[in-house]
């Protein structure tokens, strides 16, 4: 999966992800007045609504990108009607050719690390038979539990030919509390990063491994560093547009060809309508609004990478 996913990029010359985190503020009320119309206020009206607003913005963009990134929890929250939503969402990229990475952030042990391992990236026996669960092409894990959080995921991944995206350093403002604490004089995400290389060196894809890495965009000198830790391990880049990541501060994340990174922007695309930039498309035009904004960011990175 890494190396159709490196396929993908080289196709379309566009390392980015799009992140299909729909909050219910972010869908149109033409689009939440039909489905409430249809269920009602309703858990199953929310998730319908959700359903429709990412299948629009990925009929407008899936020729663009390689990736989509679905966050779980913005499903979750409407229950099981909303779980459905994301299966339908991951099942419907698929079916666009898409690479789905499953931002589920999974971090446990044991048989629990397995079931979510298969669950998300494998197959689970039922009687005689071997099934696939939510069938994602990667998931992001938290490596804060060790090694044996880690492994049951390695196993799949060797079996299925998947892959994951394991927690280094991320963007959101207190990761520092834990993530830059020195231990013998060099912050935590270091060790977590050499960790990461080292589980990659046991799946390895043509150039890169299964197992890559979650650096965010907002901290750019450190994203320099991890990429000579972790040289074989792509990295998924959280923090782009909304957060406050751009194109120029994510060169060093890029290996010489201009691979070895994925850059995901969320509501900065799927939310673009709302924003002055592409006010003028108006909420009916919104998933117009998400091409727009996909083909900005598009030239923002491609840009940055031919001026270094």
């Amino acid at each position: 999966m890494i190396n159709k996913l490196i396929k993908k990029i080289e196709k379309t010359h566009a390392p980015i992800v799009v992140g299909l985190d729909p909050m219910l503020d972010y869908v149109p009320e033409h689009i939440k007045a039909a489905a409430f119309k249809e269920r009602g206020e309703t858990l199953e009206g929310a998730a319908e609504a959700i359903w429709q607003f990412n299948k629009a913005i990925v009929d407008a963009t899936y020729d663009l990108i390689p990736a989509v990134k679905p966050q779980i929890a913005m499903y979750e929250q409407f229950g099981t009607e909303g779980v459905k939503a994301y299966q339908k969402t991951v099942d419907y990229c698929h079916s666009k050719d898409l690479v789905v990475i499953g931002d589920v952030k999974r971090g446990d042990i044991g048989s629990t690390s397995a079931a979510y391992a298969v669950g998300h990236l494998g197959k689970v026996q039922v009687g005689s038979k071997k099934l696939s669960a939510f069938d994602e092409d990667f998931a992001t894990v938290n490596p804060y539990l060790g090694s044996d959080g880690i492994k049951p995921f390695l196993e799949v991944c060797k079996e299925e030919k998947k892959g994951i995206f394991i927690l280094v350093k991320t963007s959101n403002p207190s990761s520092g509390e834990f993530q830059d604490r020195l231990i013998d004089g060099r912050p935590l995400y270091e060790y977590v990063g050499e960790k990461v290389a080292q589980w990659g060196e046991e799946v390895m894809g043509d150039n890169y491994s299964y197992v890559g890495a979650v650096v965010g965009a907002t901290y750019p000198e450190i994203g320099k560093v991890l990429r000579k830790v972790m040289p074989k391990s792509f990295i998924l880049v959280p923090g782009y547009g909304a957060q406050g990541g751009k194109g120029a501060d994510l060169v060093h994340y890029f290996d010489e060809n201009g691979l070895g990174a994925i850059v995901n922007s969320s509501r900065g695309i799927i939310a673009a309508y709302k924003q002055e930039t592409y006010a003028s498309f108006g909420a009916e035009h919104f998933a117009d609004a998400s091409r727009a904004a996909v083909e900005a960011m598009i030239k923002d990175i491609d840009g940055a990478l031919q001026a270094r």
